[in-house]
């Protein structure tokens, strides 16, 4: 792609220093005996770390930064005490912008759903509101998830579901506003999380799109909710949303928060980055998995299962189970080999790859510690931008053999 889909500045926050030229490792990340991501050292090359660059959100007043924090695990696999030392290590990196959902942490069970909020609004307590972009997420249909309403069988997009979800988090996170609020998967049937194709006989009536947005409407007006976005969402349910509040002088989505990473990128890639783009509906990607769940990591190709006991797709068997699959494995051994050939770890290849498509806004990431998260923070900033064209290369030509292994 040609032009970039987003609007950008470089912005070196006031709580963070300039660097010049200086001499840095270059990280190689291996899978270890602990379970951990071991650093070892490579040759050491002089290298300019870049300023966090910062984008406007769709065509909001938001500028976020091209890192968004993701909080999933605060409240299963961290502890409170670690969920604000990776908050702090992020916030003092220059990420401006932390991402929550009312079903988190994850996996999605009642006995700890609302944690991640709660951890997240006793950290805010010692910063400054208004510095921080808050995001979070309202459930679509679900009749596993009624526990998250009063009195309900199954949580819903519709006007009651989403007044009950906000006024609820917004008690958790210990704020008065959201500044983005988005729908954490359609109302109506789409395949999600691993279905590879959408099933005619599942349709079923849904909350209609107006509804949605009349619901956001009124959340907007008390001043609860600055603006709106949409995620797990098809180029379909996109263009109705911007078509309805068009038509109807409603709020217009202003983000789309969907999987993209080496090993799932045809979903968003076919058709959504044109309806995405800023010519047309003008909606910021939030690319979340960028690892994809961790795999691009290379952590799960050791045989050694008691080393890697605690990460999370082994710690929850089922849990992403579309990124075990065996294609997805060969894939990402192809992917390290690139990484290899151009000096640069598994987390900087797949960080970097998503980090410099012109349409994605932000990328998610999700740390369990401050250490795997300078990792993820330095593979923004200490590695080749953009990468070069013999890496880009490299890329599709592993991709032109697998796709994406985790959807087909």
């Amino acid at each position: 792609m040609t032009s970039s889909s987003v609007t950008f500045s470089t912005v070196i926050p006031a709580n963070t220093r300039a660097f010049s030229r200086v001499d840095f490792t270059r990280r190689r990340v291996i899978p270890s005996t602990n379970g951990r991501r071991r650093i070892s050292r490579a040759s050491v090359m002089a290298t300019t770390k870049n300023a966090m660059e910062y984008r406007k959100l769709g065509d909001s007043e938001l500028n976020i930064s091209e890192i968004t924090m993701g909080t999933m695990t605060f409240g299963e696999q961290n502890t409170e005490k670690e969920s604000h030392e990776i908050l702090s290590y992020a916030f003092e990196s220059g990420i401006n912008c932390i991402d929550t959902a009312e079903a988190y942490p994850v996996p999605m069970k009642k006995e700890t759903q609302g944690k991640t909020d709660l951890y997240i609004s006793s950290w805010l307590k010692s910063q400054t509101r208004d510095k921080i972009v808050l995001a979070t997420k309202v459930c679509g249909y679900s009749e596993r998830s009624a526990y998250l309403r009063e009195n309900a069988e199954v949580t819903r997009v519709d006007a009651a579901n989403i007044k009950e979800s906000v006024e609820k988090s917004l008690k958790r996170l210990g704020t008065d506003y959201i500044d983005l609020l988005q729908i954490h998967w359609p109302d109506r049937y789409v395949p999600l999380f691993g279905d590879n194709f959408f099933d005619p006989s599942k349709w079923r009536a849904s909350v209609p799109f107006v509804e949605q947005l009349r619901a956001f409407q009124d959340l907007i007006d008390e001043g609860k909710v600055r603006y709106i976005g949409v995620s797990n969402e098809t180029s379909y349910g996109v263009m109705e949303f911007v078509h309805t509040a068009k038509l109807e002088g409603l709020p217009k989505i202003v983000s789309i928060q969907n999987s993209y990473s080496l090993l799932a990128r045809s979903r968003f890639e076919v058709d959504l980055v044109e309806v995405c783009h800023p010519k047309n509906c003008n909606v910021g990607l939030l690319a979340y998995s960028p690892l994809g769940g961790g795999t691009l990591s290379g952590k799960y190709l050791t045989s050694d299962l008691e080393a890697t006991k605690k990460a999370r797709l082994n710690l929850f068997p089922g849990f992403m189970e579309r990124y075990r699959g065996s294609l997805a494995k060969e894939a990402t051994i192809q992917y390290i080999e690139v990484g290899k050939k151009h000096g640069l770890s598994p987390v900087e290849l797949a960080l970097g790859f998503v980090r410099d498509r012109a349409f994605v806004t932000s990328t998610i990431i999700g740390a369990t510690s401050v250490e795997q998260l300078k990792e993820d923070i330095d593979a923004f900033l200490m590695t080749e931008r953009p990468f070069s064209p013999e890496v880009m290369a490299d890329i599709e030509a592993v991709f032109r053999k697998y796709k994406d292994p985790s959807f087909f």
